[in-house]
């Protein structure tokens, strides 16, 4: 078995690279994506059997972000037109799981870099990906479970009244019930003003569970200070060998104290980058998501979306259930494009810089996610997959290498620092897309299906938006279309549940006065055509 360190991590100097080896002058081909699979505990519209199953694929790793796009989905289901705002890359991604290949690099930690070529399902022009994924071989059932240093932050504004405020406490006790006698929980409530309510104690505390019992909703949302107090409690009583973990739940934005979004996030990437995992859980519609995503991000935590203040007791259920194991720290990640190919975006993650045709990722925490429990009933697809995807345009007419990947983190005790390379190259010309497609791995060619979709929606909800309904059905339409036959083909669940949206996303267009309307300037089409 491999020996994981537990030991709190320190603040590192960092190690990026003096030199990088160019393999050929930057400029590339072809639609393309670099898909990074990184799993998180929960399984595809709720497959049981995947929580903590370990097989030839390896175990998935966790760089933290949105678990779903609840937001999204729910507002469809509501018989509403979402709006781009609420589509987010790494929710969406997340609730697709992907089979890597075997992790037998050597290494607790093995990269894979795998080529697809075919055309897209929205125009038919040329789309070529290169998925990058990550995994590892330890098998997480045969890791102890080490206790748990659990700080919880919560929002007791007058927002949070009745039914919510209700549901938080009923969810507070029954993760206390999950916890085990080991674990320690301090609990901090802010309203116009943070307190520490409990410090330190355990999950069966008799005061901590007066004072769960006695929550109460009132006042403006000064979510600075309540997170900044959380942070605080959680780095005093940070132990060798334990879990330091820090979950934040708000229904609102920021009304009262320091109310900038960027001081925030600042905050929360000082405390993330010494190890302290931060998860986020939004409460309904009027959550500032952008920020609820990019804080669990910082934090290597999960971002959920809560329609009902029912679903709060899953989520705190989920996270009491979480067993993250530190398998990377001070990641990094550079992708260089070579002649040919073109970097145009990337997705599934904002810790990103783009520089010419080259992106640099950090991730402050790799960790092995893994699920304790069962899956919860009617759990739906939260947290099923993941994946960062750079699009790349082509420009050349020449079969070439299409880019280089340097890969580095440093080992849990900071012992090491492991480095790899992945070279992606294609048998192909630029342009040539075979009529069947060109997969390397059926995990490539998930990734292609799940980035057609999350742009297909994203271009409908842009069209819809600026009142093209028209064009926005004709987009989901073409899904509808190229999606539901490669489905019927691949029978995979993930997708089947997709076209469900795509259809609901049609049936409400069409539903909408006006859909008829004379149509308002649309945003550039995907991909470039």
């Amino acid at each position: 078995m491999n020996d994981l360190s537990f030991l709190p991590s320190s603040l590192f100097a960092s190690l990026r690279r003096q030199t990088r080896a160019r393999r050929g002058p930057a400029s590339v081909a072809t639609a393309a994506v670099l898909a990074t699979s990184l799993a998180l505990w929960g399984g595809g519209c709720g497959d049981a059997g995947s929580y903590g199953e370990y097989g030839e694929s390896g175990v998935g790793v966790g760089q933290g972000g949105a678990q779903d796009f609840g937001q999204f989905r729910q507002i469809l289901e509501d018989g509403g037109i979402p709006g781009p705002e609420t589509l987010d890359d790494v929710g969406f991604f997340n609730e697709h799981q992907i089979e890597l290949p075997p992790p037998d690099c050597g290494e607790d930690l093995c990269i894979h870099g795998l080529l697809g070529v075919m055309g897209n399902m929205i125009s038919g022009s040329n789309c070529t990906i290169v998925m990058l994924g990550m995994n590892t071989p330890i098998d997480p059932a045969e890791l102890e479970r080490p206790p748990l240093n659990l700080t919880l932050v919560v929002d007791v504004s007058g927002s949070m009244g009745g039914e919510k405020i209700a549901a938080v406490r009923d969810g507070l006790a029954r993760m206390m019930d999950e916890l085990q006698p080991e674990d320690r929980v301090s609990l901090v409530t802010f309203g116009a003003d943070a307190s520490v309510v409990a410090e330190f104690v355990a999950p069966g505390d008799a005061g901590l569970a007066i004072a769960i019992a006695d929550l109460w909703a009132s006042g403006a949302t000064n979510l600075y200070d309540g997170l900044r107090r959380g942070f605080e409690l959680a780095s005093a009583h940070e132990e060798f060998g334990r879990q330091n973990r820090l979950l934040l739940l708000s229904d609102g934005v920021a009304t009262a104290g320091i109310t900038a979004d960027a001081q925030v996030l600042e905050l929360a990437e000082a405390y993330g980058g010494q190890g302290l995992t931060l998860s986020t859980i939004g409460l309904g519609d009027e959550i500032d998501p952008a920020l609820m995503r990019a804080l669990s991000e910082k934090g290597s935590g999960s971002f959920y979306f809560v329609e009902e203040p029912a679903a709060v007791q899953e989520v705190f259920v989920e996270e009491a259930n979480a067993f993250l194991v530190p398998l990377a720290h001070r990641v990094e990640l550079d992708l260089d494009v070579f002649a040919g190919y073109d970097l145009r975006r990337v997705y599934g993650t904002q810790s990103v810089e783009i520089i010419g045709n080259s992106a640099f990722i950090e991730i402050p925490t790799l960790q092995i996610a893994h699920r304790t429990s069962d899956a919860p009933d009617g759990s739906g697809r939260r947290g099923g997959g993941g994946a960062i995807v750079v699009e790349l345009t082509p420009t050349g007419d020449a079969a070439a290498e299409v880019g280089d990947i340097a890969f580095s983190y440093e080992k849990p005790d900071g012992s090491e620092l492991v480095s790899q390379q992945v070279e992606v190259r294609s048998p192909l010309a630029p342009w040539e897309t075979p009529t069947d497609g060109f997969f390397a791995d059926r995990a490539v060619e998930k990734s292609f299906v799940m980035l057609n979709l999350f742009v297909g929606f994203q271009m409908a909800a842009q069209r819809a938006a600026a009142g093209d309904d028209p064009g926005a059905i004709a987009v989901l339409s073409a899904l509808d279309q190229n999606v539901g036959d490669w489905e019927r083909k691949n029978d995979d669940a993930d997708i089947a549940d997709d076209l469900v949206y795509v259809r609901l996303f049609i049936q409400n267009l069409e539903a909408r006065a006006g859909s008829t309307s004379r149509p308002a300037p649309v945003p550039e089409p995907w991909p470039a055509d």
